[in-house]
């Protein structure tokens, strides 16, 4: 099986608190729908920078990272259906889908 990263991008954050609840809820429902698939289960993101040879910027706007999640898939196609039922695209946010590649360090 092969590794595929979810980055979700974008989003709208629940409006209330029993919003956000019932968010986390569905979220851990699709999750436990993967199975063992569900890798790593994933991180949220807040306080964004970015570091470079010529310094820290901490101006990203676009696109607003919001987290990362880890799957196993036997096709990019089925990572792919795997996301298309993900909770976060109902905040309007959206799903990169990246093909890990294994590598011996």
């Amino acid at each position: 099986m092969t590794k595929f990263a979810f980055i979700y991008t974008g989003g709208n954050p629940p409006a209330s608190k029993e919003e956000g609840m019932a968010h986390m809820a569905r979220w851990q429902e699709w999750a436990q729908g993967l199975g063992t698939a569900y890798v790593f289960p994933g991180m949220p993101f807040s306080n964004l920078t970015a570091v470079s040879s010529t310094g820290v910027r901490n101006d990203l706007e676009s696109p607003k990272l919001a987290g990362v999640s880890v799957v196993e898939a036997a096709s990019m196609e089925e990572a792919q259906k795997m996301a298309a039922s993900c909770p976060h695209l109902n905040l309007g946010g959206e799903i990169i889908v990246a093909e890990g590649m294994d590598m011996p360090m």
